[in-house]
């Protein structure tokens, strides 16, 4: 019996890999067919107007330039309304200077530090919203670009019947060309981003933190943002909410990119150990089986069980190239330029998979100098919304 476990271990290890291209390629047709579609909207003067919140905490790469991405909509009326929770934060002579620049656009800075949860983010959308002048709300995260056509898209998606939110797909933009950066890219063009279209098309409806749109009278009549401010995941728990009353959660017909900044492996280990409990917690199932993602981990694998076969040395040279051609295919897709990461192709796999093993036993989770911890689950939205995370006492605290 033990001398045909390995053999046969070799040969499930690589029916997974051989599945994951096969994913990688569905998912890769995806993307090139949704951003061939995408198209580029008119601003109709009989559009409704609309306030874009951003809530900002400190500097960041690219923080200008992704903010001036939103002060140049092609859109007839929106206003934005910048929040943040100290007085002395430096997103605040940014926003001075995009006034500068962009004067014609109804801009309102909202400095309050009142914390209503244990989640900052949304904390500061409580405090930013009595400001919001229109119905049509656009939550959008700090380190996201757009293109002129976005609210365009948005606002389009969100009118249409049974629609009572829009999010928008996004992929990852380097601040800067280094290998923590471009790695992290990697895991989002690659895995996260066609992994979304394809569960998309199977039939799941997710909402995605880069934009959440949806009125004020939706907002309200799922408990306003006091029913997301103790979980980690609010765009998941938003996204849950909507849903339970029976509406769709629509997608834009546009492309965003959302800034990548970690300067080192740590930031990288971090900030995708958070993703992935996050992730876990939200759907330890669907967690797991997204490890056929990973097809140059698995054909490793299959490797190092049968080192002395041939066919496995193979299947894995096989597999890395039509992985690289796959992923080269979707880098120009999304604008990604950099050839460096179809070389990492197998390192970027088995640190997801090392990642994920580490995802599977911890709870704590990193957000801006903030700790929390995740709970298993979140409770259905059928249920009454209760505390996700609850954050480490004063002396467990640290700063990522």
């Amino acid at each position: 019996m033990m001398p045909s476990f390995f053999p046969l271990s070799a040969m499930a290890c690589a029916l997974i890999g051989v599945a994951g291209c096969v994913q990688a390629a569905v998912g890769t047709f995806l993307v090139t067919r949704f951003c061939a579609r995408e198209r580029k909207a008119r601003p109709e003067a009989g559009l409704p107007p609309v306030t874009i919140l951003k809530p900002l905490h400190g500097d960041e790469p690219l923080l200008e330039e992704a903010l001036e991405s939103f002060c140049t909509l092609n859109y007839p009326r929106f206003q934005i309304v910048f929040g943040v929770q100290r007085a002395n934060d430096p997103a605040i002579a940014l926003v001075e200077r995009l006034r500068d620049r962009h004067p014609d656009i109804d801009m309102t800075l909202v400095v309050n530090g009142a914390m209503h949860g244990e989640n900052r983010k949304v904390s500061n959308l409580i405090n930013m919203l009595p400001q919001a002048s229109h119905e049509i709300l656009v939550v959008s995260d700090s380190d996201i670009h757009v293109g002129p056509d976005y609210l365009n898209q948005v606002v389009t998606a969100l009118t249409k019947a049974g629609v009572g939110l829009v999010t928008t797909l996004y992929a990852g933009l380097p601040a800067t060309n280094t290998l923590p950066r471009l790695l992290s890219a990697c895991q989002i063009n690659h895995n996260f981003l066609p992994g979304v279209l394809l569960s998309r098309y199977l039939g799941r409806q997710d909402c995605l933190g880069a934009t959440m749109a949806l009125t004020k009278t939706t907002l309200g009549e799922v408990g306003g943002f006091e029913a997301l401010v103790s979980h980690v995941a609010d765009d998941a728990v938003l996204g849950r909410l909507v849903r339970a009353r029976g509406e769709e959660i629509g997608i834009a017909g546009c492309m965003t990119w959302t800034t990548i900044g970690e300067k080192t492996f740590s930031d990288l280990l971090n900030h995708e150990l958070r993703w992935g409990r996050t992730v876990r917690a939200l759907a330890p199932g669907g967690y797991l089986a997204s490890s056929i993602q990973l097809p140059l981990f698995w054909l490793t694998v299959a490797f190092l069980l049968q080192p002395h076969a041939a066919w496995p040395l193979s299947l894995f040279l096989c597999g890395w190239t039509f992985r690289a051609v796959c992923a080269f295919i979707m880098d120009r897709t999304v604008g990604q330029r950099s050839l460096l990461p179809l070389v990492l192709l197998p390192f970027r796999d088995w640190l997801s998979a090392a990642i994920m093993a580490g995802s599977m036993t911890g709870t704590r989770v990193d957000w801006r100098g903030h700790t929390m911890h995740v709970t298993p689950h979140i409770p259905p939205p059928s249920t009454p919304v209760t505390p996700m995370a609850t954050s480490l006492s004063p002396g467990e605290r640290r700063v990522s």
